[in-house]
């Protein structure tokens, strides 16, 4: 398998502890933070040419979305992490008790197009801050993109080094890996300790059956039905702005864009 090599380094780095201490953590996003502020331009750029994705939903749902994310987590991390003490009963009367969070171990996260930085970082912000080392899948169809993920984003993470994977650039504790369907196949055949995939139900079938042969947990953002209750003492002009604002933002490629409306 041409990903072998690769999940196995992060295992290994992940089970050398490197990226469970918390500065370590709050130190890799606050440099995805950089990230977003110093590739801006370029990320407005790169939507744009995969989809004609305008200035401002793409600042707005692509980079405010993912630093909204970034500094709650930042923020809360501290708390997160502490061990939760709770109540003792009769069998642990003469036992600390507590509930402790471990990071699952090498986190798989593969992202969709029609959101292609948002749907990464989230996730991938998600996996850091719990202390997992990360391989993280752009969408292939938005190729420009995956290519300033793949070029850029591992020069602010990690120690970015060359290697033999078939990834660009990889690195102790994350990669970025861009492939098609044949080779996304390839790589979901490792264990993973946990895969994050958002997309659709048919890949979601996929990504669950190669899961389920390692009893590897997921997350799988698959959309769904999204209505929108109009009553009678709502203003109606306000309402159907809101809706077909709701309804047209992103072209409508949002999974949680209104899909019907119900009324009396």
């Amino acid at each position: 398998n041409p990903y072998a090599g690769l999940v196995s380094r992060l295992r290994a780095s992940w089970l050398s502890g490197k990226p469970r201490p918390l500065e370590y953590r709050v130190g890799q996003l606050e440099a995805l933070g950089r990230f977003l502020d110093e590739r801006k331009e370029d990320i407005l750029e790169a939507t744009a040419h995969d989809m004609g994705k305008p200035p401002f939903e793409a600042e707005f749902s692509e980079i405010l979305l993912s630093k909204n994310e970034l500094h709650e987590t930042l923020n809360k991390l501290p708390g997160w992490v502490k061990d939760e003490h709770v109540e003792r009963n009769l069998v642990t009367r003469l036992d600390s008790a507590f509930i402790r969070k471990d990071p699952y171990g090498v986190v798989l996260v593969i992202a969709p197009w029609n959101y292609p930085i948002h749907l990464l970082l989230v996730p991938l912000i998600g996996a850091i801050a719990a202390g997992n080392c990360v391989i993280v899948k752009p969408s292939e169809m938005t190729k420009h993109t995956e290519t300033l993920v793949a070029e850029v984003l591992p020069s602010y993470l990690d120690e970015a080094r060359c290697c033999p994977c078939p990834c660009p650039r990889a690195m102790d504790c994350f990669a970025v890996v861009t492939a098609g369907v044949e080779e996304t196949t390839k790589l979901l055949e490792n264990k993973f300790d946990y895969i994050f995939y958002t997309g659709t139900p048919a890949v979601g079938r996929i990504v669950m059956a190669a899961a389920a042969k390692h009893l590897t947990p997921v997350t799988l953002e698959l959309g769904g039905k999204n209505p929108c209750y109009v009553s009678d003492t709502c203003d109606v002009e306000n309402v159907a702005r809101r809706v077909a604002w709701g309804r047209f933002f992103n072209a409508g490629q949002t999974c949680i864009a209104p899909d019907y409306v119900l009324c009396t």
